[in-house]
């Protein structure tokens, strides 16, 4: 008995080392957002196994099962509250969370593995919300599954075969809402379960959090110094969680009518980014061409050769911060401009060219010209480094998506037209 007490102590303390820099342990440092996020995922996981008990995937129970869980179950609305409500903060969290690491230097050198774990990682947050996204069968649902499944038809030579192989068909049915049950309730929490485990012990192997060369050395003791803070932020996060789901309900529509679409239909809120990108480009583009592009970037920047002594530095420096605040209304206001454009003075549609011309490349350069003077601005004018415009251009990607989500969901209406 006493060996398996030891094995357990000796576990949950290698969690941690015995002792981490001071600066390490201020909230500031990290904000939790690691922690948060593995304490999501276990309310989510345990939420999710209870919610099992009640649902039935398949088109004609699921939507009742949802209705009777809520109406004649005891707690069984809270519950569901509770489930839905954390996974929209862990997308959330786990946006900023991928921003913190970021923007303090923490994916080079011995961390840049830990970096493709944590963008892994991410897609699997997003992947988890789209496949829950489906479950309850309603209208909201069923056409946001939809339009997203239809996206990846344009993907070049494997997009229809890719699309039916996801939905189980042509179109969304209930081989698609077994599929998304299964992804969802098996195939994701175990890669989600595996991949965090290695993230946390890269962690660990790399001795904590990230803290600039240059603060101060002294260290202190994980316990009670940061198991106190994790302790007290874990209780707030679940007060706050069970507060919020006891006052806001989940939103349930209608049951899902296959042959009745809403206006306007929408895409999940964390991808209507790319339904808004969708309106003014050509699908390719959309589906393959720029999301390659994207994730070969994010690659890539964490193989740059960095001063180590920046490292653990919010925004790298004093000026990268001003180069980020100037970036990111750079790139508010020409999302802004090039919207409205497309929206009221300019259809390249209408052009007698290939259309993966008129609405693919000319459009993309649209976007990319202007990008180009700015970084070239902060070059040769403000006398910028590579790390320094390594900043610029992912605060420019970042603020551009966050900029097209909060037009597609805030200030689109009727087909999808601009609405104030």
């Amino acid at each position: 008995m006493q060996n398996k007490n030891a094995v357990v102590t000796n576990f949950l303390m290698h969690l941690h080392p015995k002792t981490v820099n001071m600066q390490a342990v201020k909230f500031t440092r990290t904000f939790g957002l690691g922690g948060i996020n593995a304490l999501l995922f276990v309310i989510l996981a345990t939420t999710g196994l209870l919610l099992r008990f009640s649902y039935v995937p398949t088109p004609n129970d699921a939507y009742n099962s949802i209705l009777s869980l809520q109406n004649n179950s005891i707690f069984g609305s809270l519950l569901r509250n509770i489930h839905h409500w954390s996974a929209i903060l862990m997308v959330v969290t786990a946006f900023l969370h991928l921003l913190r690491v970021f923007y303090t230097g923490s994916i080079y050198y011995e961390r840049k593995k830990n970096w493709y774990y944590g963008l892994a990682l991410f897609a699997l947050v997003l992947a988890f919300n789209f496949t829950g996204y489906l479950l309850p069968w309603d209208q909201l649902s069923f056409w946001a599954v939809t339009i997203m499944t239809n996206i990846l038809e344009y993907i070049p030579f494997i997009g229809n075969g890719f699309a039916s192989l996801i939905r189980g068909g042509e179109t969304v049915n209930g081989n698609t809402l077994l599929n998304f049950y299964n992804f969802h309730t098996a195939l994701l929490p175990l890669l989600f379960v595996v991949f965090m485990v290695i993230h946390f012990w890269l962690v660990r192997k790399a001795k904590g959090v990230t803290v600039a060369n240059n603060t101060n050395k002294i260290t202190v003791k994980v316990n009670p110094d940061l198991i106190r803070k994790e302790i007290i932020t874990a209780l707030v996060l679940l007060v706050s969680i069970l507060l919020f789901s006891i006052f806001f309900d989940a939103p349930l529509l209608e049951k899902a009518n296959p042959l009745v679409s809403p206006n306007p239909s929408k895409a999940p809120w964390y991808f209507m980014g790319i339904q808004e990108l969708l309106i003014n480009l050509h699908p390719v583009f959309v589906s393959s061409i720029i999301p390659i592009l994207v994730i070969i970037f994010f690659i890539y920047i964490s193989k740059l050769q960095i001063n180590k002594d920046k490292i653990g530095v919010w925004f790298y420096s004093k000026e990268g911060r001003k180069i980020i605040i100037v970036s990111a209304i750079f790139a508010s206001i020409l999302v802004k401009v090039l919207t409205i454009s497309f929206e009221y003075f300019i259809n390249l549609s209408t052009l007698n060219i290939p259309l993966y011309i008129s609405t693919g490349i000319i459009p993309l350069f649209m976007y990319l010209i202007p990008i180009s003077v700015f970084i070239f601005y902060l070059k040769f004018i403000k006398k910028a480094n590579k790390t320094e415009l390594v900043l610029a251009l992912v605060t420019i990607l970042f603020t551009s998506y966050l900029v097209m989500s909060f037009v597609g969901i805030c200030l689109r209406g009727d087909a999808m037209h601009l609405i104030f």
